[in-house]
């Protein structure tokens, strides 16, 4: 396995560190108590968590009140995704979101987070083709949200523009497999890289990510084997969404997880609570209390 430069863990990390039986750095905080909970986590640790086999969980937020709870939780990273497109802003595709829309996103969560890793996607249009443009961008999103690191979809196309970034101290988290800023490009939503060709494709990409100096990758909607290879091939920490349980870690839309959005329900996806009902209960039983009456009563007025 190839050694990324993200593998060789800060002096924090290592003042933390103490001996191994397998000779990887382990920390002497144990995970789930309160003092790890409070541990602020950086891109050196998602990499120490690799090291020592403890899975990653990463969900989205796109404002300050999600951000808090999902923080609050013990979250390891928050992801303010460009899915925001879609969850927020109600467009079809990821493609409309702006970088100032992100922006403001990234800004509204970073108020909103104490410990975990805020990861802000560079939007469509934002970083392809130009790594004048993508680094500009990348420096905006760091400098006027205050988030933590920037992710970018794509393989061998976009190295320029990552090393660009890096060259600026900004780290970049990849993203192979599905790739929905690329949706007019397939026109799909299907399985990628089911093919021998496109799977070695992937392979290479994800290689060359790490080797141009990503600290993680997400690996989306690829099968669970080829997601299982890249994970052990790679220094760097590989976060699932539609990629089985061989990956570090897992990641998903918090509003999809919940429950809120009922249109997508993907084989991925499991559910972990059904707030679209409750909310609607909530709705309606406080629009009958208005209209007869019984809201407010007279211990909630003044």
């Amino acid at each position: 396995m190839k050694k990324s430069p993200q593998a060789i863990f800060s002096n924090e990390l290592s003042d933390n560190a103490g001996p191994s039986t397998d000779g990887a750095p382990m920390s002497t905080e144990r995970a789930g108590t309160s003092d790890d909970r409070k541990r602020k986590v950086t891109t050196a640790r998602l990499s120490e968590m690799k090291a020592r086999g403890e899975k990653i969980a990463m969900l989205t937020a796109y404002d300050y009140s999600f951000a808090r709870l999902v923080d609050e939780s013990g979250i390891d990273a928050v992801l303010v995704g460009d899915s925001a497109s879609n969850v927020i802003h109600g467009h079809e595709t990821t493609v409309p979101i702006t970088l100032d829309q992100m922006i403001d996103h990234a800004s509204a969560v970073v108020r909103g987070v104490k410990r975990a890793l805020v990861v802000v996607d560079m939007p469509f249009g934002s970083y392809q083709g130009d790594s004048k443009l993508a680094l500009q961008s990348a420096v905006r999103i760091m400098k006027e949200s205050g988030a933590h690191c920037v992710k970018m979809e794509g393989g061998e196309f976009i190295v320029e523009s990552i090393k660009r970034i890096l060259s600026a101290g900004i780290p970049v988290m990849g993203h192979l497999g599905l790739t929905p800023q690329s949706i007019y490009k397939f026109g799909t939503y299907v399985v990628r890289a089911t093919s021998e060709d496109e799977a070695e494709q992937l392979m290479r990409d994800a290689q060359l990510l790490q080797d141009s100096g990503c600290f993680a990758l997400v690996l989306e909607k690829i099968p669970s084997q080829l997601a299982t290879r890249v994970a052990n091939q790679l220094a760097i920490p590989c976060i699932g969404i539609g990629a089985g349980p061989g990956v570090d870690g897992q990641v998903l839309v918090t509003h999809d997880m919940l429950g809120i959005n009922q249109e997508f329900s993907p084989r991925f996806l499991r559910h972990y609570a059904k707030l679209h009902d409750v909310m609607n209960g909530a709705f309606r039983q406080y629009i009958k209390d208005v209209k007869s009456g019984g809201f407010p009563n007279k211990d909630e007025s003044y």
